[in-house]
């Protein structure tokens, strides 16, 4: 049943996020529960090998250079996990993450791209996160920039004052300040956005490249960008007049300043050594590509993809349009459920070179129920801050989520088990009548206890078709 009561708005409480490098191994696991249930030992696997990287960073060069990083295989399920523990720990780390689905390098469903193409995603996460920093440093100054241009676009420009026998000195003065006490007006409105909507024509940059696209044995993206870049002075960069409103014209000139103050030689560099000694890259799926060729069939290239990836994993150096990049000190984490396949089946070589190996556990009911209520970002807060921007307060009871618990559970033994991700469909069912029906409840508490669950989840029950209504 659903109660209507009178609501009450809380206000969030950010939480400091804590510095990386003072994170020891079980503070990292402190950090990984906030956001992901169970699975401590994989937990525990990803904190000792990230913790290494600040302790080779202590080390003497000659001895780093031949600490490697131990690269970890993770078997379970899908939806227990995997991925989220990879990508919470490098965001926590603020480590270059890219995730790549090993099966999408085989010949079926082949999409244009090399093995190595993961090493230039990363690199190309690496230059966006260290370009924001800069950003970020540069920000207040090309602000200020910015609205010296835009005042320049809003002021008219003055006749020089006439010399006239008598103090044209004291004329010239007297112009000078009239202009800036008209410019500190001007500066005042522009602050205060009374001057958005006037119009403005600011003068804008405009590359005109031909479109074209060149295959090689490097990758249609990589060539096709290097080749753009090599002709760009070629063809340069016309300039035009564009009228556009105030607001715009000051948002595009930030964006100019911002380009103006941003050394991306230096971007390049440290985004590149970023990528080299501090990477992730997560290769999902991978027990798809395991086990020997047949010699025939769909699945002949996993062999072959297997043994693309191991100089990747072993260490190797890349071409990108950053220059070359060495893949000696990228930490590689694969995952896959090996359902039908073990690791075994994978190339010696390849094994070799995921030496931790950690098991991740199914989920259980009580599992359900902490994925539920205990992360920061739980399913049951998404959705509870999502309709409190209706004006409306969700409050579900213990029994509510139990409930949800016990469904989870039936689902997944009856169907293909997909962990954790059942829960959205299961929600989204439960919702959908109080989600349609949020504006108009505005300033009520919405109360969802057990018997609301069932019966909204009871079509389902009765029809005994789960396939139908989950997948």
């Amino acid at each position: 049943m659903v109660i209507y009561l009178p609501g009450e708005q809380r206000e969030p409480q950010p939480a400091p996020e804590p510095s990386f490098d003072e994170l020891t191994p079980r503070e990292i696991v402190v950090e990984l529960d906030k956001y992901i249930v169970g699975q401590a030992a994989a937990k525990r696997a990803v904190a000792v090998a990230l913790r290494n990287r600040v302790r080779r960073q202590k080390l003497t060069p000659e001895m780093a250079e031949d600490v490697l990083p131990k690269n970890i295989l993770m078997i379970g399920p899908t939806g227990v996990g995997k991925t989220e523990i990879a990508r919470r720990l490098a965001r926590l780390a603020g480590c270059p993450f890219i995730k790549v689905e090993a099966s999408k390098y085989t010949e079926v469903g082949y999409v244009g791209r090399d093995v190595e193409s993961m090493v230039r995603d990363l690199v190309e996460t690496s230059i966006d996160m260290v370009r924001e920093e800069k950003l970020d440093e540069v920000a207040e100054r090309a602000e200020q920039s910015a609205e010296e241009r835009v005042l320049d676009l809003l002021l008219p420009s003055t006749p020089p004052a006439a010399m006239e026998p008598a103090g044209p000195a004291a004329l010239e003065s007297h112009r000078r300040e009239a202009a800036d006490r008209t410019r500190e007006k001007l500066r005042a409105q522009l602050r205060d956005g009374k001057l958005d909507q006037r119009l403005v024509e600011v003068e804008v940059r405009e590359r005109s490249m031909p479109a074209f696209e060149i295959i090689s044995n490097q990758g249609v993206e990589e060539m096709d960008v290097n080749i753009r870049d090599m002709l760009s002075g070629l063809f340069g960069q016309q300039k035009k007049r564009r009228r556009m409103t105030v607001a715009e014209a000051f948002d595009y000139l930030i964006q100019e300043e911002e380009n103006k103050l941003i050394d991306m030689d230096q971007v390049t560099r440290i985004a590149v050594e970023r990528a080299e000694q501090m990477g992730i890259i997560f290769i999902d799926e991978i027990d798809k590509i395991a086990g020997r060729e047949t010699g025939h069939g769909p699945d002949v290239s996993r062999e072959g993809v297997q043994r693309d990836i191991l100089p990747i994993v072993e260490g190797t150096t890349v071409n990108t349009r950053y220059g070359m990049i060495r893949t000696d000190h990228i930490l590689f984490i694969a995952a896959g459920a090996f359902h039908i396949t073990k690791p075994s089946d994978l190339i010696p070589e390849l094994q070799g070179r995921l030496p931790i190996r950690v098991e991740l556990t199914a989920l259980g009911e009580g599992d359900f129920v902490r994925i539920l209520t205990e992360p920061k970002n739980a399913l049951i807060k998404q959705y509870t801050a999502l309709l409190e921007t209706e004006g409306v307060k969700l409050h579900f009871s213990e029994d509510a989520i139990a409930s949800l618990a016990r469904f989870a559970v039936m689902v997944n033994e009856q169907t293909e088990n997909i962990g954790a991700r059942r829960l959205h469909t299961i929600l989204e069912k439960v919702l959908d009548e109080i989600s349609f029906e949020a504006p108009d409840l505005k300033k009520k508490t919405v109360k969802v206890d057990g018997a609301y669950v069932t019966k909204q989840l009871a079509d389902i029950v009765k029809n005994q078709d789960l396939s139908r209504y989950i997948l």
